[in-house]
């Protein structure tokens, strides 16, 4: 029996062994070795990048370069924390992306505007060249979608809604959306936007009363936030934001939690179990997952109560499309209304919200460009209230924006996944590879947009995207090709109304409170809010 015993013991050890070597052998057969199949295909094309370690690639790079950039930042008197005091173009052409995303721009100096580079298993492409992001821009097959490790981490905020769909459920789905944001829908929309801005404009004036001096600081985020929200709510539920509150409450949580997950994109954290979330942040995670669910149904439900056949809100509309087409089955139709209502939330609400602030904070340093569009606004759009008619008129406001856009796009990278291998311009892309593009870095490249693309010049765009630049299909705040952000229209929109509004009853400046830190949290935001002084006009 002692014989068996020990021999079993042996036997049961060997197993062990030999199916950890197993396992080895997978990793490095099935794995890594097309991982280095796909990257020789790359460089022999003439495409470079920093050599990959096995297992982890890169990310031990990215790490290293990273915490270098972070010990520089907090170093004392290291000035690169620009406030008030700080001359405005220095902190205007401070390149964010070399601190938000140094390993990027650290090898962009080095390999150029196209070089390759690997995280774990994985293997990207980076793609800075105008000509090339042209190219991506016409592309419209499917084999070229969302990168799926990535649209995997965002499934508790997005669900599978448009934004993190790829194939025919995108294509069934970019069907069912795309119409309600016409520009003739949207211009429907513009009373709400009004509407929702009033008690911004409110609150404003009454801090300005309280003050007795003429004057008042504002934290403009929180509040551009919340007429957002509002807009949103008006849009889809016929509400204002109040009773959707505690939705918008629990998705900006949601965001949050998922994004202060350090290297969220790349899984910068290392490995042993670092590379995953922490069995307590799942839990919330999946919490407050079930939750937003939960509140959307019961405001749809409460929707459909309270209303008649002849008002219908922009859920209502998509809800009805999608069950009238059977061929996508009723757990479809459930799904896709929940999950593009956490779509549009989170798009229509943040990201706007976001471009807003980075409006204001650039106009309060430029007031020469207020006092531009108040002129404008004066003379288009009567008591300074717009319409839907005279929006197309406010030209100066639509410079204003664009370049707005382009220095501080809120979304800072366009991301694909190659489904199949596929050609852009002279590069036969290997399926699998993800492709990035940094749109920072991109929208301030000097060959596309002269030696002062750093500068806030707004009159660039006088003649249209167009004419503003060498390659203007290279300019992609709302993103490119067939991906293309449906709701640009609308985001276009609001930013036009909420920015007449503001700017035709108010001047201000820069707070000396403002801390210029761009901060990455899923979108490109200000890291410590942007704090303006008002005055009253």
């Amino acid at each position: 029996m002692e014989f068996s015993s020990s021999m079993a013991m042996k036997m049961g050890s060997c197993v062990v062994v030999l199916g950890l070597i197993t396992w080895v052998l997978y990793v490095y057969g099935n794995i890594w070795y097309k991982s280095k199949r796909v990257r020789r295909k790359l460089i022999a094309q003439g495409i470079k990048g920093p050599q990959p370690s096995f297992l982890c690639g890169n990310i031990a790079d990215m790490q290293r370069i990273q915490a270098q950039v972070n010990n520089f930042i907090e170093a004392p008197n290291n000035g690169r924390r620009c406030n008030n005091n700080v001359n405005h173009h220095q902190f205007l052409a401070h390149d964010y992306t070399a601190t938000l995303f140094p390993y990027f721009e650290h090898w962009r100096k080095k390999y150029g505007q196209v070089y390759t580079y690997s995280t774990g298993m994985k293997q990207h492409l980076y793609v800075n060249n105008p000509e090339l992001v042209t190219e991506m821009n016409q592309s419209i097959t499917l084999d070229l979608g969302k990168p799926t490790y990535i649209t995997n981490k965002l499934a508790p905020l997005l669900g599978n809604g448009i934004l993190r769909a790829n194939g025919h459920s995108w294509a069934n789905q970019r069907k069912l959306v795309a119409a309600e944001f016409f520009m003739d829908k949207v211009k429907g929309m513009v009373g709400l936007m009004i509407e929702s801005a009033q008690p911004l404009l409110r609150k404003w004036e009454e801090l300005i009363s309280g003050t007795g001096t003429g004057l008042a600081e504002v934290k403009v985020d929180a509040d551009l936030r919340d007429f957002s929200a509002d807009v949103i709510s008006r849009v889809c539920f016929g509400h204002s934001y109040f009773k959707g509150k505690d939705l918008f409450s629990k998705l900006r949580k949601l965001q949050k939690t998922m994004s202060d997950q350090g290297g969220f994109l790349f899984g910068l954290n290392g490995f042993r179990g670092k590379l995953f979330l922490s069995s307590k942040k799942q839990k919330q995670i999946s919490s407050l997952e079930k939750e937003i669910e939960s509140l959307i149904w019961s405001l749809v439900d409460e929707r459909k109560r309270e209303c008649s056949s002849w008002e219908k809100d922009l859920m209502q509309l998509l809800l009805e499309a999608a069950m009238a087409d059977k061929s996508l089955g009723k757990e479809f139709s459930r799904r896709f209304i929940v999950d593009n209502c956490k779509n549009i939330y989170f798009a229509g609400h943040e990201t706007t919200a976001i471009a807003a602030s980075w409006s204001l904070m650039l106009l309060a340093l430029h007031p020469q460009w207020q006092e531009k569009i108040r002129t404008e606004v004066a003379e288009v759009c009567p008591h300074g209230i717009p319409h839907a008619d005279s929006l197309p008129l406010l030209k100066t406001v639509n410079m204003v924006i664009h370049e707005v856009l382009r220095l501080y796009p809120p979304a800072a990278f366009v991301s694909r996944e190659a489904y199949e291998d596929i050609q852009i311009g002279d590069i036969n892309v290997p399926k699998g590879v993800c492709l990035w593009t940094l749109i920072p870095t991109l929208h301030r490249d000097p060959e596309n947009w002269g030696q002062d693309s750093n500068e806030f010049k707004p009159e660039r765009f006088k003649e249209g995207v167009s004419q503003a630049c060498k390659f203007p299909q290279a300019y992609v705040p709302f993103g490119l090709g067939p991906r293309l952000c449906l709701g640009r229209n609308f985001a276009m929109v609001q930013l036009k109304v909420v920015l007449a509004l503001i700017i035709s009853k108010f001047s201000f400046s820069l707070s000396p409170s403002y801390s210029h830190s761009p901060a990455y949290r899923m979108i490109v935001e200000p890291g410590h809010g942007v704090y303006i002084i008002i005055k009253k006009l």
